[in-house]
């Protein structure tokens, strides 16, 4: 099923000045033209238009709905190219090298040591083994060599 990404633009509101157009009309048309024309070569398809209110503020405490004319334009959108398949390790790479399991955050929370006798949690993680503990950011001062 192809998939699709939406452009909304708003309609133009008046036209554009061109010769051989004498009325507002076809100055109107002129310029949506030269619009739709334009998204066209990017792409876009037209869809549809569109009139939705807006509510604006009128003034330091007043609100007015005005309408806009919008348009809407689609383009299909390329499928993502699906992942490729896991490559399976070589059955003599050393352990070292093999990813393991890791670990769910809830197994990690269940490794926290407890501080003190006031039953308060410490702030550090004991790391299954074979898994190290997530570094955070330095502290103290910078170490100039």
């Amino acid at each position: 099923m192809p998939r699709f990404e939406y452009k909304v633009v708003p309609a133009p509101r008046k036209g554009e000045k061109v010769k051989g157009a004498k009325t507002a009309t076809d100055r109107f048309a002129h310029a949506l033209t030269q619009m739709m024309n334009d998204l066209g070569r990017d792409g876009w398809e037209y869809l549809r238009a569109e009139t939705l209110p807006c509510e604006e503020r009128v003034g330091f405490t007043g609100k007015a709905t005005t309408y806009q004319n919008l348009l809407i334009f689609r383009r299909a959108v390329e499928e993502a190219a699906p992942a490729p398949a896991r490559e399976e390790l070589p059955a003599d790479l050393p352990a070292f090298f093999r990813p393991e399991r890791t670990p769910a955050p809830s197994e990690l929370a269940a490794t926290l040591t407890p501080r003190g006798g006031d039953g308060r949690r410490a702030p550090t993680v004991q790391a299954p083994e074979g898994h190290a503990p997530a570094v955070g950011p330095a502290r103290g001062g910078l170490v100039a060599e």
